[in-house]
């Protein structure tokens, strides 16, 4: 019996075809006949399913959170690389563009994404972190990985990581990041994707997307994040950023903080990178700056014209305020790097259809719910911006999107190695009050520095005693005025808990009598 489940275990190592538990099951059977099929696929089933492996990474999600004591996880290339070098090294089957920066990277990689499978080219992509479900990492051609392959590569990924450390050539098993980076480079190697586009997940020399040799580096805004992890000033994190350079290789990026465009330049230099500016494909200075019309809904604001690839085209992105043409203008650079230099099949008009079709959610996004058929909406925007960075780029989205309101309530809340005081004075101002929801998170901020940062700030305040709570009391109050959206920030926690709410709800209001799966979520 052993040795037929031996057998069964190593038949799903295999990288050739697809695997499902049921072919697993199959070719055991074939190997150990005197098993009845049902009996093994019922054993092979056991405690790999999806939401199995969905406990498994909720148990490792704390990789960065430490207590007083307590050692210091040490990240290294060396284990991602011994990891998917028993893989089968599928990272090296495809070609790839990283980006790194500290905001703006998810926009630009969905945006380059949405550009190159509008160019007909199947297009794998990796972001991270997820707003409700893992799987939203994951995507081929705006696709996400199915519940049923998420599963399959997380078994595969384990057992071969747990065989590494048996065997004492891994000191440790991978972290979750290192987990699904390596399940998302197995993803996109078995239905042989053209091209991948990887955002980096902190940092960047270190980080486990950096295990690929990229076609070209992309590197967005830089500012103080993660100063723990990546250092205390601008120039310690943007040579953390400038780790995906390499030599001889191409970087695409933006003049920005003097700081950070001082070393980028000096280890570019020093690494011989070609070196690509994206301001042409910025619009014009009274284009960028001209206040949007009202939007309702996702309604789409309005585009600009640029010239790419010797032709006029219209820049349209769903992705709404002004920090944003930055981002498309990063991923349009990249796209006409990847056509002139590479022989990638992309053309003026892929491109703003790409951009046009781009889907990146809870960036300055707006979704109205109704309590009743006979009730006004309720108007929310939800944006994740959660550091004093992002704070920036809210706040003058919300002039921007609201150039004749004020908006009157947020919903907020942050995680603790977060700077609240910074972030409060930026946004609580604008606001009559502000609602705390707590976030399942170990690294959140304590209510009470919550409440304490409010107070700072004279700003009114009250503590929910969870979202579901802070999303009635923020609709309560919007009934009055339900003209004026109720904005939600601060925290990708909680803006995706919110954002999968809010949407049951509309669901729910479609269809009363449906109930809502919240499957996949990790806490």
């Amino acid at each position: 019996m052993n040795f037929c489940l031996t057998a069964a275990f190593y038949t799903s190592q295999s990288m050739t075809r697809p695997l499902t538990l049921p072919r697993i099951a199959r070719d055991a059977s074939d190997l150990c006949p005197l098993i009845p099929l049902f009996h093994l696929a019922l054993i092979l089933e056991t405690g790999m399913t999806y939401q199995s492996a969905i406990d498994h990474l909720a148990a490792m999600a704390p990789e960065l959170a430490t207590q007083t004591g307590q050692t210091r996880r040490k990240f290294s290339l060396d284990e991602i690389g011994t990891l998917l070098s028993a893989l089968g090294n599928p990272h090296r089957t495809f070609p790839s563009v990283l980006i790194a920066g500290t905001n703006g990277k998810g926009s630009t990689a969905s945006t380059l994404a949405s550009i190159l499978t509008a160019s007909g080219l199947r297009t794998g992509l990796y972001t991270s972190p997820h707003l409700s479900r893992p799987n939203e990492r994951i995507r081929i051609d705006g696709v996400e990985i199915s519940d049923d392959d998420f599963a399959e590569l997380f078994f595969r990924v384990r057992s071969t990581a747990q065989r590494l450390v048996e065997d004492r050539k891994l000191a440790q098993l991978p972290s979750f990041f290192e987990t699904l980076t390596a399940m998302a480079f197995l993803h996109f190697a078995e239905p042989a994707i053209e091209v991948a586009v990887l955002e980096v997940g902190m940092g960047g020399r270190l980080d486990a997307t950096n295990i690929v040799d990229p076609l070209i580096s992309i590197i967005t805004d830089i500012s103080l994040d993660h100063m723990e992890w990546l250092g205390p000033t601008v120039t310690d994190i943007a040579r953390e950023k400038a780790g995906i350079l390499r030599h001889g290789g191409t970087l695409v990026t933006l003049p920005q903080h003097p700081e950070a465009n001082q070393v980028i330049g000096e280890v570019a230099t020093s690494l011989s990178v070609l070196g690509v500016s994206a301001v042409p494909f910025l619009p014009a200075a009274d284009t960028a700056e001209r206040p949007a019309p009202p939007v309702h809904e996702n309604a789409i604001h309005g585009g600009y014209t640029l010239e790419v690839l010797g032709k006029q085209i219209e820049i349209d992105s769903p992705l709404r305020g002004a920090h944003q043409h930055r981002n498309v203008a990063l991923a349009i650079a990249a796209a006409v790097e990847l056509a002139i230099s590479h022989g990638f099949p992309i053309t003026a008009k892929s491109i703003s259809e790409g951009i046009h079709t781009t889907h990146w959610p809870a960036r300055l996004e707006r979704i109205a719910t109704h309590a009743s058929e006979s009730s006004p909406s309720t108007q929310w925007i939800l944006d994740v911006a959660h550091n004093p960075a992002g704070a920036w780029a809210l706040r003058a989205g919300l002039r921007e999107m609201l150039p004749n309101q004020q908006p009157e309530t947020l919903v907020f809340s942050c995680l603790r190695d977060k700077p609240v005081l910074e972030m409060a004075q930026i946004l609580f101002p604008l606001f009559e009050r502000v609602i705390f929801a707590p976030i399942y998170s170990s690294r959140a901020t304590p209510m009470r520095d919550l409440l304490a940062a409010a107070s700072s700030t004279g700003t009114p305040a009250v503590a929910a005693a969870s979202v579901g709570q802070a999303i009635d009391l923020a609709a309560e109050h919007a009934a009055a005025r339900p003209d004026i959206p109720v904005v939600v920030s601060g925290s990708v926690y909680l803006v995706g808990d919110v954002r999968s709410r809010l949407l049951a709800r509309q669901r729910q209001s479609a269809a009363p009598h449906s109930t809502p799966e919240r499957v996949g979520q990790i806490p």
